[in-house]
Formats: structure tokens, C-alpha cells, sequence
């Protein structure tokens, strides 16, 4: 198949790049290729725990930080409430966490594990290190990923910031 066609004025202009149209040339698409591999992975290996993959990283969350209003929950894993509420729901319906309004302020839901969500992380413990098994990569090179991906998530967020300002704020 040949390469994708250039306008003219791509032409007129110079910057004629038709590899730049190519989808293996879009970050964007290995970062989802990526992300749906994970997922399968994550799949297979959560499934013993009766999780999917964004209920396991309710419950990391969760673990981590003990008990959190649903806003900074949502917050920490980058959920608006529409995606966050329908989790919560299911894992208080596996009997793994709690919801319970605030006392001062009926507005505000907190979410803390009960006696078997806390529980469940025992089981869980293995699956970070059968992840790093699968990616075949060593744990410099996973941290390494990591903070690189950290860096482009910051540079992403603030262009979207800049770009929403339009170009009245430039």
C-alpha cells in the first residue's frame, strides 16, 4: 500500500510528512495498544480476586490511603463520578468497601474497605509482580517507564489547561 496522499498546500508549504499520518507512528495509539494489553493481562490475573481492573485500583487506592472522601478518591485515580459511582457501588456490593455520607456534610460520601476488602490485599500481593513479569522488563526499567509516562501526563495536562484558555490567554 503506498504512503497516504499530501495536499497541495502540505506540498506548496514544505512540510509535506506523510509518515506523520501513519498510525504506527501515533503515540497516542501505542499508549492504547499498551493500555489494552495491560487490561488483558490484568484480566486473567484479577480474576481469582473477583475484580476488574478499575475496581483494583479503587481497592490500591484504598490500601494506600485508608478511607477517602469519593471527590479525592476520584481525584487520585482520574475519575469523574459517573465512572467512579458505578464501581463503588459494585465493591460495596461485594461486600469490599463501605460508603457512608459525612455527619457534617451530607454532600461529602467517604469510602472506607471493610474487614474483607481490607483482607483481599493479602491476596493481592502477587499481582504487581507477575505484572512486571509480563511486561519482561526489569523493575529499573518499569520505574523508569513509569516517570517518563508521569512527565508526559504533566506536559498533556498542562496543554489541554493552555489550550482550553484559547488563544486570547497566549
Amino acid at each position: 500500500m503506498s504512503a497516504s496522499p499530501t495536499s497541495p498546500a502540505d506540498t506548496a508549504a514544505g512540510t509535506a510528512d506523510p509518515d506523520w499520518l501513519r498510525l504506527d507512528r501515533q503515540i497516542c495509539f501505542s499508549l492504547n495498544a499498551a493500555s489494552r494489553a495491560f487490561n488483558g493481562v490484568y484480566r486473567v490475573l484479577l480474576k481469582d480476586l473477583g475484580l476488574t481492573y478499575p475496581q483494583y485500583l479503587v481497592m490500591l487506592a484504598l490500601w494506600e490511603h485508608g478511607g477517602l472522601p469519593v471527590k479525592r478518591l476520584g481525584e487520585l485515580l482520574r475519575l469523574d463520578s459517573g465512572t467512579l459511582s458505578p464501581l463503588l457501588k459494585r465493591l460495596e456490593s461485594a461486600g469490599l468497601v463501605r460508603r457512608e455520607r459525612s455527619a457534617s456534610d451530607e454532600r461529602s460520601v467517604r469510602v472506607t474497605l471493610t474487614a474483607e476488602g481490607v483482607g483481599l490485599r493479602g491476596r493481592a500481593r502477587e499481582v504487581p509482580r507477575r505484572i512486571a513479569a509480563a511486561t519482561g522488563t526489569d523493575p529499573a526499567e518499569i520505574s523508569e517507564l513509569r516517570e517518563r509516562l508521569d512527565r508526559l501526563t504533566g506536559a498533556l495536562d498542562a496543554a489541554v489547561r493552555e489550550l482550553e484558555q484559547g488563544p486570547a490567554a497566549r
